[in-house]
C-alpha cells in the first residue's frame, strides 16, 4: 500500500524527511486531513478474500485521533 497524489491534495506531509514516505493530502482549516492510498493486486485480493483492512497508527503516546477509512472519496467537491 502506498500513498498517492490526488486532485484535491493541497499539502505534502514528510516532504523532506527521508525516513518517511511523502504523504500527499488534503488539509482543511478545521484540522481534517484526507489521504489516498493505492493497493497492490496482492493487497486487493487479500481484502477481497478476508474483508479486513488493518490500520497501524503511531501515536507516540499522544491521544488517538479519530480515524475513518473509506472506499469513497470524502473530499468536498
Amino acid at each position: 500500500m502506498k500513498p498517492i497524489k490526488f486532485k484535491e491534495a493541497n499539502f505534502i506531509f514528510a516532504k523532506d524527511q527521508a525516513q518517511y514516505l511523502p504523504l500527499p493530502a488534503w488539509r482543511g482549516d478545521d484540522g481534517t486531513v484526507i489521504s489516498c492510498w493505492s493497493l497492490s493486486w496482492k493487497e486487493r485480493l487479500g481484502v477481497l478474500v478476508t474483508g479486513r483492512l488493518w490500520v497501524k497508527i503511531l501515536t507516540f503516546n499522544k491521544p488517538l485521533q479519530p480515524q475513518r477509512p473509506s472506499v469513497d472519496c470524502p473530499c468536498v467537491r
